[in-house]
């Protein structure tokens, strides 16, 4: 099932995302009067289609749901009929045929913005970005924090979640930013600013660099009580039940919730006996957590989660939301934010000084895709808005067959004033390819082992 909904998601996903993104090459194209012979989203074997008039472009659905294209009167693909000429993609302009390729990654960046404004317009519920106690010897101790410092904006950037200030203080670092700059409140709400000072180093790899910086969120002492058990897991096979109070585990008495899946953690695949008490009634109960492999470690869980009092998750919880119109240039500075973020990240990994740990393949993609999901409509919305920054910043990069392969093609035709020959471009096209296949198949190397981890 997990399977299935994950596969779903993903290809609801990249039929959106490339499905827009050929839009952009289609309507530009009718715009600038070139014939487009047919719309189609999917790819092999054609399964439902519309064409008004045997002149018409054919609307197309077709098997393979990974993306879409869109076929014009080229020349360069065929013979064209004498009457099409004049509406041949290759007999246009140069700023005509730069317009219609630089639409589809311009429209993927045109949805994030859409994107982005309807997550701020619906609104959004995350954890309040309040530090727990700060570790010594890390970038966070250094700069002066202190737990329950509630971080109020990084760079200038407001953060109103605990999600969206780690994304911006480990984005800033990865960009090779040397000091970042964090407004904090205090107990006594009094703001205060801090200072990330970083090093080259640091902004290698995220995994890294987020065990440095030290962050983590608060965390009240909460009453081992169960608030919810998983299917297929231990503490189901145990018999546990929401509202269970955890009174000692191996004769060891249990007064909070992290000292029980501390416990837990050191104790996979080892049967413990438990102490419970249900209703006012004592009982006894055994349970074996389930051995899980966390990175180089393994640690047990058994399917459990804590009982948060009502009142207390509104306590560190928050509710973001913005107008319609104050959402607008607030989404239009999000997209830039990833945009530029993106470019830089590619630019590092490039010359060396990140690592390639950092490339998403599409089973990472896939599973980010399943789990955004699961989360609700605003986390999926933020997904589709962060893969479509990155398919149209990847598109413009100036490599044969990507659409930013074409563009520098044009560009080098507009200073010449003759189209760059096809023998050159084909031959640049085949490098291309050969780097895209490489980069492809490195990210699915990459893939592949982090579902062993």
């Amino acid at each position: 099932m997990d399977l299935l909904h994950t596969l779903f998601y993903f290809l609801i996903a990249i039929s959106v995302l490339v499905s827009f993104h050929e839009f952009g090459h289609f309507w530009v194209a009718r715009k600038a009067g070139v014939k487009v012979l047919r719309f189609s989203v999917g790819f092999g074997k054609v399964l439902w289609s519309y064409k008004n008039s045997p002149d018409a472009t054919e609307y197309v659905i077709s098997a393979i749901p990974l993306g879409g294209y869109v076929k014009m009167v080229d020349e360069r693909e065929g013979e064209v009929k004498e009457a099409d000429l004049p509406y041949a993609f290759n007999r246009q302009s140069v700023l005509a045929r730069t317009a219609i390729v630089a639409a589809g990654p311009l429209f993927n960046l045109m949805l994030a913005v859409a994107l982005f404004w309807s997550v701020l317009v619906i609104g959004e519920t995350g954890i309040k970005p309040i530090l727990g106690a700060v570790e010594q010897g890390t970038l966070a101790a250094a700069a002066g924090f202190v737990e329950g410092d509630q971080i109020i904006s990084v760079n200038g950037k407001s953060t109103p979640t605990w999600t969206e200030a780690m994304t911006v203080v480990v984005s800033s670092a990865l960009d090779g930013d040397p000091e970042i700059n964090v407004v904090v409140t205090n107990f006594d709400d009094r703001q205060a600013l801090r200072t990330l000072k970083l090093t080259d180093k640091d902004s290698e790899n995220p995994d890294v660099l987020y065990q440095r910086l030290g962050f983590k969120p608060w965390s009240p002492k909460l009453q081992p009580i169960i608030g919810k058990v998983l299917p297929d897991s231990a503490a189901l096979a145990a018999g546990l039940k929401p509202g269970d109070l955890i009174v000692s585990v191996d004769d060891t008495p249990i007064t909070d919730w992290m000292q029980w899946v501390d416990y837990v953690k050191s104790h996979a695949g080892v049967a413990v006996k438990l102490i419970i008490e249900r209703d006012g009634v004592s009982l006894p109960a055994t349970i074996t957590p389930k051995s899980t492999q966390v990175g180089d470690k393994t640690e047990g869980k058994v399917g459990a989660s804590v009982y948060i009092p009502e009142q207390l998750m509104k306590s560190v919880t928050t509710e973001y939301s913005l107008s319609p119109l104050a959402a607008i240039p607030v989404a239009v500075e999000t997209t830039y934010y990833y945009s530029v973020t993106s470019l830089k990240m590619m630019g590092k990994m490039l010359i060396g000084r990140a690592s390639v740990e950092n490339l998403s393949g599409p089973i990472s993609i896939a599973q980010y895709a399943g789990q955004s999901a699961s989360m609700g409509l605003t986390p999926f919305l933020k997904y589709l808005a962060l893969v479509s920054v990155s398919l149209g910043i990847l598109n413009l990069l100036p490599i044969p067959v990507l659409d930013g392969g074409h563009l520098l093609f044009f560009a080098i035709e507009g200073i010449k004033g003759s189209p760059v020959s096809e023998r050159v471009q084909l031959f640049f096209q085949q490098i291309g390819i050969a780097l895209l296949v490489s980069l492809m198949a490195l990210a699915m190397f990459l893939d592949v082992g982090r579902l062993f981890q």
